[in-house]
């Protein structure tokens, strides 16, 4: 099987993050619980160029590398390379967070599986001249039988693929959202997701 699985908030505790440096940056206390929409500068409650500021600063290498794992990640991962299935992280990160990103997996045991940096919420708007790993016309000639995916923003990439299971990794900001078609499952945690995936691989 091939697997689509997003990066941030999928595999790293990425919001629980930026509240914490939302906190930092400017003193607005928004617990993760409360972060309503995947939106963050509509959840902080921030201007623009706050917003900004805050996505550069979490997007530093040492800042990315430093993101706790989603427990349970790695090790569904891994078995599943173990039994032959074909393993892609696609996330809307810009290609200048690559490295950090690559180094981030290869430290937590994911070497094997691919990495791609689609543009699918326009990041360039905190990056400037941001580049981007693959092309929606390339991502768009690709196969999945899964996807793990977070934010309802993204549901419009897999239009293409009428067959495909969604898995939605369950999240605050995604607690309101109406999904496209019966395709589409709330999971809480990697071991409901590995059970689905692995029941349906028999």
């Amino acid at each position: 099987m091939n697997i689509y699985i997003d990066f941030d908030d999928c595999l790293c505790e990425t919001a629980r993050y930026f509240s914490e440096l939302v906190k930092e940056l400017f003193d607005k206390d928004i617990p993760y619980e409360k972060i309503k929409y995947f939106d963050l500068l509509k959840s902080f409650s921030l201007t623009e160029d706050e917003f900004e500021y805050m996505m550069i600063e979490g997007h530093k290498p040492e800042i990315l590398l430093s993101y706790d794992e989603v427990e349970g990640a790695s090790e569904t991962l891994n078995s599943w390379l173990d039994c032959g299935h074909q393993v892609s992280i696609i996330t809307g990160r810009p290609f200048s967070a690559y490295e950090p990103s690559r180094e981030w997996l290869d430290q937590h045991g994911l070497e094997n599986v691919d990495l791609y940096c689609l543009n699918k919420y326009g990041r360039d708007s905190f990056i400037k001249d941001s580049d981007f790993s693959l092309e929606l016309e390339d991502y768009y000639k690709m196969h999945f039988d899964y996807a793990i995916e977070d934010s309802p923003m993204a549901f419009k990439f897999f239009n293409h693929l009428p067959k495909l299971k969604v898995l939605v990794f369950d999240r605050p900001w995604n607690q309101d959202s109406a999904f496209p078609s019966k395709n589409y499952k709330r999971c809480t945690d990697w071991n409901m997701i590995k059970s689905i995936v692995d029941d349906n691989a028999i």
